[in-house]
């Protein structure tokens, strides 16, 4: 019969304990590969579509008033603050969305903790 010594079936739950923890310690939730490529893609969306509005809305006025370069050009600044403004305010709520996902500020300067039982 192979029966092994009781020590050595302790040490290997102990062991197998440090490794469940440790797997557990290590498992990250599982994120979509697009999820940054989208928001990238909003992004950009944003800050062309601003410009080309603004300029769109300059060019009508200027054909409505005879305003020739007046409008083209009031319409490219308001529609390049517009489109700063709304970049802004998407990045913000990313990084708001962001926050709320990690534990805190402090988690990323903290080193990962031991398993339990394990001393440097």
């Amino acid at each position: 019969m192979d029966t092994e010594p009781p020590q050595k079936d302790e040490a290997l739950q102990r062991l197998n304990a440090r490794i469940d923890a440790l797997a557990a310690s290590a498992q990250r939730t599982p994120r979509r590969i697009d999820d940054g490529s989208g928001a990238g893609y909003k992004v950009i969306g944003e800050l062309v579509g601003g410009v080309i509005a603004g300029l769109g809305l300059g060019w009508t006025l200027d054909r409505l008033a005879g305003t020739s370069p007046l409008g083209l050009i009031g319409g490219l600044l308001i529609g390049t603050g517009a489109s700063v403004f709304l970049v802004v305010r998407s990045a913000g709520r990313m990084s708001a969305a962001i926050k709320k996902t990690t534990t805190g500020a402090d988690a990323v300067n903290k080193p990962p903790k031991a398993p339990e039982g394990e001393e440097d």
